[in-house]
């Protein structure tokens, strides 16, 4: 008898993504942490941060229901997300939004973020490397012969 437990897969199946759960969190974790706004100035800071964090989860989970190459594009459209983070906690740092705890912890799960983002682009990358390094070397004396019918076959509603 099999003693694992499966665990249910979701509808939306980017819902099973870890970076999925991760980037939600930190959106929870920013409203949850940001002190209360004093101006006009500090809650368009404290709009734009929710903004960004939100567009993280965001272009995870529509670009998981692109082809391969897109949903790399969305990923990298999500580490820009996380750059925005990082510029609004140092400016939330500065005016008094964060204290020195609270922007440490958001800088440290901003660089989780983009270590996963950047591992799974690594691993969207691995089935197409032999294509890229044909275009980024510029040696175009190979044709693209093959290279549909691999992302074809790949899954990225994963």
């Amino acid at each position: 008898m099999d003693n694992t437990q499966e665990k249910p897969v979701s509808f939306f199946r980017f819902e099973d993504l870890r970076i999925y759960a991760k980037a939600t969190d930190y959106s929870t974790w920013i409203i949850n942490n940001i002190g209360q706004p004093e101006n006009d100035m500090q809650r368009n800071l404290v709009n734009s941060i929710c903004h960004s964090s939100y567009d993280i989860a965001l272009n995870i989970a529509e670009g998981s229901s692109r082809n391969k190459n897109q949903f790399e594009h969305y990923l990298k459209i999500s580490k820009s997300a996380i750059r925005e983070c990082i510029v609004y906690t140092a400016i939330a740092n500065n005016i008094g939004l964060f204290d020195e705890e609270t922007c440490n912890q958001s800088r440290e799960y901003l660089m989780e973020l983009t270590r996963m983002i950047g591992a799974l682009i690594i691993s969207l990358q691995r089935g197409s490397s032999r294509r890229r390094e044909e275009f980024e070397s510029e040696d175009n004396d190979n044709t693209m012969d093959d290279t549909t019918s691999d992302i074809d076959n790949i899954d990225t509603n994963f």
